[in-house]
């Protein structure tokens, strides 16, 4: 266990050292070369800025990830899959592409671990008297997971040091558990959170408000994608082992994932209900309402990220309740919470148009 904790440090300390000193580059070749994100109705920052930071993301997690981590159970695959997402996101950062290029990235990628490695959520552990999934089930819903996930955390990524911060307590509280209960199945994707905390921890000490660089498509679908593989396998290990929350696994996943979760289904339901596509960008991402109350974007980036921590230790503690009660439980808070946004946008708008 000393070699393994060993092992875990070195890994993470080489994902953040290779982040933090590629991004001064990516900086100045971004800025040498015009490639820049440029402000517009949607955006929260004013100025011209690179959109390349995933690049040192992913570096920094793939190069620690090959050389100290075992790459069996899926991680191999899981890497392929990241390399795929790697460069449909960089072409989106470069030149722009549809959405529905997008999806045929993350299919592809999907697929590769799906397939290849049998990464998927075997049982509903007890959710509705369900248990064993069907295989076609299985791959079903798996894929609705990865996919549902890696946009979750893309669509968070609209604010200086957010999705980092969000995939920073994901991935930190995944780890923790791969680390204490993995044994020999699952304790490779300690490896992968560690790795992934250490390229965010490199990428964030430039984009936090202000930023110097975004985490563009090139990281935020890569970063989803891990966060996705990491639930996953998370769910699975509750299930195989039993450990640490038995069949409440599936619950304290939402949990831990709730910050993302909530804020796209919320904008999803909100532009379908006004007739639009649920993939047409605005300005009701949750980090835009609170905005739109007076905090700042650290204020922000901290709240949430507060939020975040608050509701996994509410699921961790009361994992005893089962999946059903939490997932209520966390149904409530995301009813409570959306009525309280809505109430208060309605509020500032009829404010608005009174002082105009």
């Amino acid at each position: 266990m000393n070699h393994f904790s060993i092992y875990l440090g070195l890994a993470g300390l080489w994902a953040l050292l290779v982040a933090m000193f590629a991004v001064p580059s990516i900086v100045f070749i971004a800025h040498l070369k015009n490639l820049l994100d440029t402000p517009n109705g949607r955006t929260v920052h004013q100025s011209l800025t690179p959109r390349l930071g995933g690049v040192a993301v992913f570096a920094g997690f793939m190069s620690a990830l090959t050389i100290f981590a075992p790459l069996g159970n899926g991680v191999k695959e899981l890497l392929a899959g990241c390399i795929i997402l790697f460069f449909v996101g960089l072409k989106d950062d470069l030149v722009s592409i549809s959405v529905a290029k997008k999806f045929v990235g993350q299919l592809l990628a999907t697929g590769v671990v799906m397939i290849m490695a049998d990464v998927r959520v075997t049982s509903f552990q007890g959710i509705l008297g369900i248990y064993e999934l069907p295989v076609g089930l299985s791959y079903a819903f798996t894929f609705v997971m990865i996919v549902g996930v890696t946009n979750a955390i893309n669509l968070i990524d609209g604010l200086d040091g957010l999705a980092g911060t969000i995939v920073l307590i994901t991935s930190g509280t995944f780890g923790y558990y791969f680390y204490r209960y993995g044994g020999p199945m699952f304790s490779n994707y300690a490896f992968v959170s560690v790795c992934l905390i250490g390229g965010i921890l490199g990428f964030l000490r430039y984009n936090f408000h202000r930023a110097s660089i975004f985490m563009g498509d090139t990281g935020s679908l890569v970063c989803g994608f891990i966060v996705s593989i990491l639930a996953i396998q998370f769910i699975e290990l509750g299930n195989k082992t039993g450990q640490p929350f038995s069949s409440a696994a599936p619950a304290v996943t939402l949990g831990v994932l709730f910050v993302p979760l909530f804020d796209t289904m919320r904008v999803f339901i909100l532009r379908m209900a006004a007739g639009h596509s649920p993939f047409s960008p605005d300005k009701n991402h949750i980090h835009h309402r609170i905005l739109a109350m007076g905090f700042s974007q650290i204020s922000t980036v901290l709240l949430l990220g507060l939020l975040n921590v608050v509701v996994i230790l509410v699921v961790i503690n009361f994992s005893g309740l089962g999946n059903l009660l939490l997932m209520g439980i966390l149904a409530a808070v995301s009813i409570v919470l959306s009525v309280f946004l809505g109430v208060y946008q309605s509020r500032a708008a009829r404010r608005q148009v009174a002082s105009s």
